[in-house]
């Protein structure tokens, strides 16, 4: 593939329309309202993009697998009320009230896990389920009342650090989103380059084909939600930390918002690097239809073993 074609395909991919549609946004949008324009909007909106888009990475191998996480918005609106219980009526350090937080959302992940991995229940209605769970015991740890975080200015406001700092001048520099394009670049090495990755494409692409080669589909099944919930334990602190207070009983609809970016920015790429360069993309829109790399082939092997591009029957080399 030369370097015009490789040119051609970057212009026609779905990251980069997207990317494009962005900035078209932001442009109508400045032009419209000056204030739209400013640092500390543009600020402001990386720090409550930033769980936004930490969902959208738990969620999104959720996707990969033929499956969904529903309790993704709900729940994180419950860890990090009962985080901030801990703090507060507890009077636990805030590096306490992180890890509980942290804990949590792995536990609801890892039930999310057995009943939909293990159990083989549709994910759809069990994360429907554990979601309406999750929103029960925020409630009940924090007695239906609001929590707040401690702000910058109070004892323990150093967490808010870690997403967003000031400098001496005043001027806020946004860590979160520096974070989220860290974690974006560690994600696409994991699904490109891991063992974990290659079984995950493979349980979405075909569950059966993959289990008969000898994965334990289950224990990966199960760890994709573990690690979703561990994402979204990242976007309630996140949450807390943009958000003076928090309601419990709140969050419904903002998985839509997450499942949404993930699904439109989903285009994930994998590259099989071997006297070649064969780039294709798998759009998310689309999560448990077969994929041809992922079956038999008459001269491939499967591909969670190795990746071997293949049409009409014959490798690609």
């Amino acid at each position: 593939m030369n370097k015009k074609s490789k040119f051609r395909n970057l212009l026609s991919s779905q990251e980069f329309i997207v990317f494009i549609i962005l900035i078209l946004l932001y442009v109508g949008f400045s032009v419209l309202n000056p204030q739209f324009a400013r640092y500390k909007t543009l600020v402001t909106m990386f720090d409550y993009a930033c769980f936004y888009m930490l969902m959208a990475f738990g969620v999104g191998l959720t996707l990969i697998t033929g499956g969904v996480d529903l309790s993704i918005g709900t729940g994180l609106v419950a860890y990090a009320a009962i985080g901030g219980t801990v703090i507060r009526s507890f009077e636990m350090p805030v590096i306490v009230g992180m890890l509980v937080t942290l804990l949590v959302a792995v536990i609801f992940g890892f039930i999310n896990g057995v009943l939909v991995g293990a159990m083989n229940l549709p994910p759809f209605l069990a994360t429907l389920c554990t979601s309406m769970i999750a929103r029960g015991v925020g409630s009940l740890a924090t007695n239906n009342y609001a929590t707040p975080w401690p702000m910058a200015s109070q004892p323990g406001g150093w967490f808010h650090n870690i997403f967003k700092i000031q400098t001496e001048a005043g001027t806020l520099i946004p860590i979160g989103f520096i974070w989220v394009i860290v974690l974006m670049i560690v994600m696409r090495y994991v699904l490109n380059s891991t063992r974990f990755g290659r079984y995950v494409i493979s349980i979405g692409s075909n569950k059966e084909a993959t289990m008969l080669s000898g994965v334990n589909v289950k224990y990966y099944h199960v760890m994709v939600y573990v690690v979703c919930g561990l994402f979204v334990g990242a976007a309630a602190l996140a949450y807390a930390a943009a958000t003076p207070t928090i309601q419990p009983g709140q969050g419904a609809g903002m998985e839509m918002d997450a499942i949404g970016g993930a699904i439109v920015g989903g285009g994930i790429s994998f590259r099989r690097i071997r006297n070649n360069s064969w780039d294709f993309y798998w759009n998310l829109c689309h999560p448990g239809a077969e994929s041809w790399f992922a079956v038999y082939w008459s001269e491939c092997e499967l591909a969670t073993d190795y990746y071997r591009p293949c049409t009409a029957g014959r490798c690609i080399d």
